[in-house]
């Protein structure tokens, strides 16, 4: 544990279980993504329209805020190796509903549902913070982001792959079967191969659950506020999917009903806000000791800074085939094919990035390079809303790829802070974090259907900008942590 270099090839202690949960993210997201590469032939069989289609997409997504926060509060409370055995066991239902669905609302309702299987991230986040010491959590959880985002890709690559050698019209149902078959064996396989924590270390749990604990009343306050927006994407989805809203989408919720879930999701808020004071209300009825404070700045910064780069990352790699088939089509006589390709390669930098942005973290601090990666990310995005049909392909593709290692780098700098704020509320932290990711991602999507691509390039650039200056407010963790063992025994967990 005391060297820097991680030894990959090994298969054994902390290694294994980076692997093995790599992996089961690795498998949660292709499950996740794997209707994407065969929308074609299911809107083909099914005979849905484009705003069937559009709608699909977005439903899967819809999900995955709140279950990210709800994961968060489950891991912290049962631990990942049960969390995440489960929600691989789980999440394949809703896979083999959708194999098997034979009309729009029937896809629509397992998409809903798949949303959740996205949540499983978070799960990994504190499994490997668990295992790895504070020197080597940044490049850990960067390989464990990094290779197991690539789930999505790698299910654009077999799945169509897959359904033709199933053969025939019906080939993407059996496709899109064996993934929730693999999540499925792959659960057990979890369960029985890993553990919460080395032997002999402690599972720190959160007094309570249902809410994340804070250390000061300002901290209370600061809490409530940075859930506001999380509740407020759901009304956006909502409204993007009701009759008012959805010129894009099929009118799935009639205005009478998108009342009703407006009104349900903003009771769902008061609800948390009275969780959220019922659980800490003891705690700051009296002083906290400094040893065991921690500032609830640190989460929301990096909320934001997960907003500007994984949600730029999801609206980016949207967008992308379609602008530059739009762009170069009739300058350059680029295909859809071809646009596809160059598209991918915004997403493709990530195997590499993501673990680079964590081992760049471990090596000259993270406040710097996360305030490095989004300065980079800010300036690639303020170059790209210059393109246009006179660009070289090769210098858009070489500018766009650029782009793409600020971003991912950011990503893997976040989540090589998140394990070391509190240890027992990891999972709550990665969970509210993660959620921010798809919050960017709703957002910026929204803004890119009323605005050019250029100025949603240029919103970009300035969100990037006002949370650079929101990172160099964020504390260096050093020093020590301190966790309260079950016999009040306290624990100190090194930081540096």
């Amino acid at each position: 544990m005391s060297s820097q270099k991680l030894n990959l090839f090994s298969f054994s202690g902390n290694i294994k279980i980076l692997h093995m949960t790599w992996m089961a993210f690795f498998i949660s997201f292709v499950v996740w993504f794997n209707h994407a590469p065969l929308m074609l032939a299911i809107a083909k069989t099914l005979h849905l329209s484009q705003p069937e289609i559009k709608t699909i997409l977005i439903l899967n997504v819809a999900l995955t805020i709140p279950a990210r926060i709800i994961i968060g509060i489950l891991v912290d409370k049962f631990g990942p190796k049960r969390t995440y055995s489960t929600l691989l066991a789980l999440g394949s239902i809703p896979c083999f509903m959708f194999a098997t669905a034979d009309s729009f609302q029937q896809l629509a309702l397992a998409r809903f549902l798949m949303g959740f299987i996205g949540a499983g991230f978070v799960i990994g986040i504190r499994m490997v913070g668990e295992w790895f010491p504070a020197r080597q959590v940044g490049i850990a959880e960067g390989i464990y982001g990094g290779w197991g985002n690539f789930g999505s890709a790698a299910a654009a690559i077999t799945l169509p792959s897959l359904a033709l050698l199933f053969g025939g019209d019906e080939g993407w149902r059996y496709s899109i079967a064996c993934t929730g078959l693999i999540a499925l064996l792959y659960s057990f396989v979890y369960y029985f191969s890993v553990s919460d924590t080395p032997k002999g270390s402690t599972y720190f749990k959160p007094k309570k659950a249902g809410a994340m604990e804070v250390t000061s009343i300002w901290d209370l306050f600061f809490y409530v506020a940075m859930n506001i927006p999380l509740y407020a994407t759901l009304s956006l989805l909502t409204w993007k999917l009701s009759s008012s809203g959805g010129a894009n989408y099929t009118n799935l919720l009639p205005d009478t009903a998108a009342i009703f879930i407006h009104i349900g999701i903003w009771c769902l808020f008061i609800y948390n806000v009275y969780k959220i004071i019922h659980i800490n209300e003891p705690n700051l009825q009296k002083p906290i000791e400094d040893l065991h404070k921690y500032q609830f700045k640190q989460v929301a910064i990096l909320d934001l800074a997960y907003m500007i780069a994984f949600g730029s990352e999801l609206a980016v790699v949207s967008m992308l085939p379609m602008f530059f088939f739009e762009t170069f089509h009739e300058s350059q006589d680029i295909t859809m094919v071809e646009a596809g390709l160059l598209g991918g390669s915004f997403a493709f930098i990530n195997l590499i990035a993501r673990p680079t942005g964590g081992w760049l973290s471990d090596k000259f601090g993270r406040k710097l390079s996360l305030s490095v990666f989004i300065a980079g990310m800010s300036a690639g995005y303020f170059i790209m809303s210059f393109i246009d049909s006179e660009w070289p392909i090769a210098v858009v593709v070489l500018l766009t790829m650029s782009c793409s290692c600020f971003v991912s780098a950011g990503c893997g700098a976040v989540f090589a802070m998140v394990p070391l704020i509190k240890r027992r509320m990891t999972g709550q932290i990665a969970g509210m974090v993660g959620a921010y990711g798809n919050v960017g991602g709703v957002v910026f999507l929204t803004i890119l259907s009323f605005v050019t691509p250029s100025i949603f390039f240029l919103v970009m650039h300035g969100v990037a900008l006002a949370v650079l200056i929101a990172v160099q407010f964020i504390n260096e963790p050093k020093g020590h942590m301190a966790e309260v063992q079950e016999d009040g025994s306290v624990e100190m967990i090194e930081l540096s």
